[in-house]
């Protein structure tokens, strides 16, 4: 399984059903921490749909000054012409004129760039923030499961053994067949089946 193809939501983590085996984890402990885990991650989802929204109306913010710098564009067209109609004290404030309207249309200009590199960066932080949580958790799974099947390895070789011996000590050994290893799917990836003791 591929990172990008993990899709985990808190309603999985929720509903999210473990075999019971002997000598098991404690389920009040791991129904606690599927729990915890599944608020985290709605509160992940709750900050990227902030940071969202955040951009949306950066992108308004930005549309804007865009327009202010249309806006600004003409005044300085409008400007040109008074200077070339007006004498040169028209001139000299026409020039005024125009070095104001540049200065704010580059500060506006500015202003936006440095917003939407600073969305963009918060958007991209979140997303790896939130990939590497879901990474890290999908980790934990598995090594859960992988000591969950050990433990029921473990348990299942020990009673063959104990049965393969005469309660007497003096009788022939009678070997049992060994059960094959269920064939449901693994918790990390649902869709392979999972391993027997000797793959793992």
């Amino acid at each position: 399984m591929t990172e990008d193809s993990f899709d985990l939501t808190p309603l999985d983590i929720r509903t999210q059903q473990f075999r019971r085996v002997v000598r098991g984890y404690d389920p009040a402990a791991i129904e606690e921490f599927r729990e915890r885990i599944a608020a985290e991650v709605e509160r992940l989802l709750r900050e990227k749909a902030v940071t969202e929204e955040q951009v949306r109306s950066f992108r308004e913010q930005l549309k804007t000054f865009r327009e202010r710098e249309k806006a600004m564009s003409e005044a300085l067209v409008v400007a040109e012409q008074l200077r070339h109609d007006a004498g040169q004290r028209a001139n000299d404030q026409a020039e005024v004129i125009i070095q104001q309207a540049r200065a704010e249309a580059d500060t506006i200009l500015n202003d936006a760039r440095l917003a939407e590199k600073a969305v963009q960066r918060d958007t991209e932080a979140a997303q790896r923030q939130l990939n590497a949580y879901l990474a890290a958790f999908r980790a934990l799974l598995e090594r859960n499961m992988a000591e969950v099947e050990a433990v029921d390895a473990q348990q299942r070789n020990g009673s063959q053994a104990a049965l393969a011996v005469h309660p007497t000590g003096t009788g022939p050994r009678r070997s049992l067949p060994r059960p094959e290893a269920p064939s449901g799917p693994s918790l990390a990836n649902p869709g392979a089946a999972r391993p027997t003791s000797g793959e793992q």
